[in-house]
């Protein structure tokens, strides 16, 4: 009986060619505020709590934005919002089967760790993979960019758009909204972050986990208008763009998603969100000549 063998870009490539050797950790002693300064420093989502060097937990966005909502002052210590235990995987393990356990627990990183298991050497984040994989594509034969060198015409529907990759579930919250509301929304549809709609359904900003750590940080009550802390202009790509722009616009700009506008010459017309987890999670950087594939041994 013939055997069923996965395939996709990243078989054969070990974990530590993608995985960054730097660990932002804080004792689980340490309070919230100071929790916060170190993931805006390190633009880290999340950070390792220790207790005497060992690994003892881990505290995420989400976390922190839960804390904002229960109101916890931010001198709590961290370890009593931590949300959860670091998964952890080796630096010679495959990097697909580090991607499928991020996948299924549902988290965006790894802790790498040596022989010794409570000796944390390394991260690994779809941030890292992604840009592993935009690195590969760029260099690969196959790909497209190396076809435009060769060929005066290129097969269009060899090249991956950002359509084919892109999440069509976008949430938004109007600018009126009060942060309580924003907090509810990211937390129900499991987002990193929001559209914000004025009233005329039109698109004017947007409210990250991000900013709403800053916002807790700095005092800001959650009865404030998401108008306040919002980001503004909307980052957004049309549809129908190569997904290799769009990741290298989103590596560039050190940025987690983009949204995603049905038509070119209308960007109000918000249809999507691109994230760096799509990208991961499709396999590709760019056409696809990396996307997974199925073979027959």
């Amino acid at each position: 009986m013939p055997l069923v063998e996965t395939r996709s870009v990243f078989s054969g490539i070990p974990v530590s060619e993608a995985m960054r050797r730097q660990v932002i950790s804080l004792p689980f002693s340490a309070d919230i505020g100071q929790g916060i300064r170190m993931m805006i420093r390190y633009k880290a989502n999340a950070v390792l709590l220790t207790d005497k060097s060992v690994p003892f937990g881990v505290v995420s966005k989400t976390d922190l934005m839960g804390a904002f909502y229960a109101d916890f002052p931010t001198e709590t210590p961290l370890g009593d919002v931590m949300g959860s235990q670091p998964i952890a995987c080796f630096p010679d393990d495959p990097l697909e089967s580090a991607l499928e356990i991020m996948e299924a627990a549902g988290v965006h990183r790894l802790y790498v760790t040596g022989a010794n298991r409570e000796e944390v050497i390394g991260t690994v984040a779809y941030s890292e993979i992604v840009g592993l994989l935009y690195r590969y594509c760029r260099a690969c034969e196959r790909g497209t960019a190396k076809k435009r060198m060769k060929l005066s015409g290129i097969d269009p529907s060899a090249r991956l758009t950002v359509r084919e990759v892109m999440t069509q579930d976008v949430w938004s919250c109007r600018d009126k909204d009060r942060l309580f509301t924003v907090i509810e929304t990211l937390s129900t549809h499991h987002m990193g972050a929001v559209l914000v709609k004025d009233e005329a359904q039109s698109p004017v900003g947007v409210i990250s986990k991000t900013d709403l750590i800053l916002a807790y940080h700095h005092g800001v009550s959650q009865e404030t208008e998401s108008r306040e802390i919002m980001n503004k202009p909307v980052h957004s790509v049309p549809a129908e763009e190569l997904l290799s722009k769009a990741i290298q616009q989103m590596l560039i700009n050190d940025v987690q998603r983009l949204f995603v506008h049905r038509d070119a010459s209308n960007p109000d017309l918000i249809c999507g969100v691109l994230a760096l987890s799509d990208s991961a999670r499709f396999r590709s950087g760019s056409c696809r000549a990396c996307t997974a594939g199925r073979m027959l041994t």
